[in-house]
């Protein structure tokens, strides 16, 4: 059960640099936000293969073309999920979009059976299904937040291929980390979280450097309070990758929806407001999803 742990904590931690994130947004808008998390994850990322390489003892495990290319497809279509999903927020239907992202605990079953032979049982099959709706559930918006039916399909078909992207990046992530002939769970885990990062940190300054040098320099200004969205996307990193090394995606990524509740609580809505019956719904089917599939 290691892996429901290193689950529990990525996803605390993914909740606190949302909230970091969502601060800096004001100062550099969604993108430059978003390009924080891995220009200043990367030092981070590196630390933690330091720290596993002093512990262990172990060598750094034997990378071939197989394991970078896992890992390079991964790091891209991470970006990718991530520039689509925040374009599509800045439309009207921006809570629609947010719910179908939502649905990637059932795109990575269908991804991780396809390109990895993750096979799921019916138990961890329903638990998905229900999690899921149960989210999609907390995140649907009410009457007043809805836009037409234009905006309406085109808020779902971004979000879906969003959830899809960022469905394929944990897969391939996964299968990166299996690629490592050696090493172990740690150290994998380690070395392919510092692969990453800094793939994705050269391909984001190469396109700052030559597309936005604006946006960059209003990064490295904000550097402060980057560095502690770096260290919380490089650590809720670091325990997803631990996760994968353990035991399947699909299992990881349905766990993980627990980020909803802890998404709650830290805006203070579970202690301030009244939650309507949707959304207890809602968060008893996350409740259940997660309870069956720690059990699957």
């Amino acid at each position: 059960m290691l892996w429901a742990a290193f689950t529990v904590l990525a996803s605390g931690a993914q909740t606190l640099r949302n909230a970091t994130q969502r601060d800096l947004t004001g100062r550099l808008g969604a993108l430059g936000a978003a390009h924080v998390r891995f220009l200043f994850g990367f030092p981070f990322g590196l630390g933690f293969l330091a720290l596993a390489l002093l512990v262990t003892g172990e060598p750094l495990p034997r990378m071939d073309g197989r394991y970078f290319a896992w890992t390079a497809a991964g790091g891209l279509t991470q970006i990718a999920a991530t520039a689509l999903m925040l374009s599509a927020m800045t439309r009207k239907s921006f809570v629609v979009t947010t719910a179908y992202t939502k649905t990637e605990p059932v795109q990575v079953a269908i991804f991780g059976l396809v390109f990895l032979g993750d096979r799921l049982t019916p138990l961890l099959a329903l638990a998905i299904l229900i999690a899921t709706t149960g989210v999609m559930i907390l995140g649907w918006p009410r009457a007043a937040q809805r836009g037409d039916r234009k905006d309406e399909l085109q808020a779902a078909l971004s979000g879906i291929a969003a959830g899809g992207l960022f469905a394929l990046s944990a897969i391939c992530f996964r299968g990166g980390i299996h690629a490592l002939a050696d090493g172990s769970s740690w150290m994998r885990a380690s070395t392919t979280l510092a692969v990453g990062l800094g793939l994705q940190t050269l391909v984001l300054l190469a396109y700052l450097l030559t597309r936005d040098r604006g946006m960059l320099a209003a990064i490295l200004a904000a550097w402060r309070p980057s560095l502690a969205a770096g260290f919380l996307g490089a650590a809720a990193s670091q325990f997803w990758f631990l996760a994968f090394a353990l035991t399947t995606a699909a299992r990881v990524r349905t766990l993980a929806l627990i980020e909803v509740l802890f998404a709650y609580a830290i805006s203070g809505r579970l202690f301030r407001e009244r939650l309507s019956l949707r959304e207890v719904a809602g968060m008893g089917l996350v409740v259940v999803g997660v309870a069956l599939s720690l059990n699957a």
